[in-house]
C-alpha cells in the first residue's frame, strides 16, 4: 500500500494518507443464496411473532400454546391463588412468544412462557440470592471426553417444564 506524504500549512509536520481504494461495504442481497436457502428465509420470516398479549390473544395458534402452557402450570402445581398479604408486594408477568422452525423452515412449534417480572423486586426484601442450577459447557465437554474414551453411549432427554420442579425458598406473589 503507498502511502503520500503531505505538508501542513506551518511545514512542520508531516501528515500520511493511504492511497489505497477504499471498497463501500456491500449491501445485503438475497442474490448469492441458492434457491432453497431463500425459500428457507422466506418462511421463517412470514411468522410474526407477537411482542405482547393484545397482539397474540384472538390468533387460535397462540391461544392453543397459552392454553398447553397454563395446564402444564397447573399440572406442576407452580403456584396457589392466595390473598395479597398488606405487607407483601406483587410482582407483574408476561407472556414470552417464540416461533420455532424445523430445519426445512416450517413451523415446528409456538412456543410461549409466562414470566415473572423479576426486575420490579428489591434485593434484601423480596429476595436474597439468585441461582440458576445449568450445567457449565466445560463440564459438559469434559463428561463428554470421558464417555468417548471409555467408550459409553451417550443420550440426550429434555425435560419439558424442568425449571418448575425447583424449590423456591421465599414467597413471590405475582400478579
Amino acid at each position: 500500500m503507498a502511502k503520500k506524504a503531505l505538508k501542513t500549512p506551518d511545514n512542520n509536520i508531516k501528515v500520511q494518507r493511504s492511497t489505497r481504494v477504499k471498497c463501500p461495504v456491500q449491501k445485503l442481497t438475497y442474490d448469492g443464496f441458492v434457491a432453497h436457502h431463500y425459500a428457507y428465509m422466506m418462511r421463517v420470516i412470514q411468522e410474526v411473532e407477537p411482542t405482547c398479549f393484545e397482539q397474540a390473544v384472538g390468533n387460535p395458534k397462540w391461544d392453543n400454546a397459552m392454553d398447553e402452557k397454563m395446564v402444564a402450570l397447573d399440572a406442576n402445581v407452580t403456584w396457589e391463588l392466595v390473598a395479597l398479604p398488606e405487607d407483601k408486594k406483587a410482582i407483574g408477568c408476561k407472556w414470552v412468544y417464540k416461533v420455532k422452525h424445523n430445519a426445512d423452515g416450517f413451523v415446528s412449534r409456538y412456543k410461549v412462557r409466562l414470566i415473572a417480572k423479576g426486575y420490579a423486586q428489591t434485593y434484601g426484601i423480596d429476595y436474597e440470592e439468585t441461582y440458576s442450577p445449568v450445567a457449565k459447557m466445560t463440564t459438559v465437554r469434559a463428561i463428554i471426553a470421558m464417555a468417548i474414551a471409555k467408550g459409553w453411549s451417550l443420550h440426550q432427554i429434555n425435560v419439558t417444564n424442568v425449571f418448575l420442579h425447583g424449590d423456591l425458598q421465599e414467597e413471590v406473589y405475582m400478579e
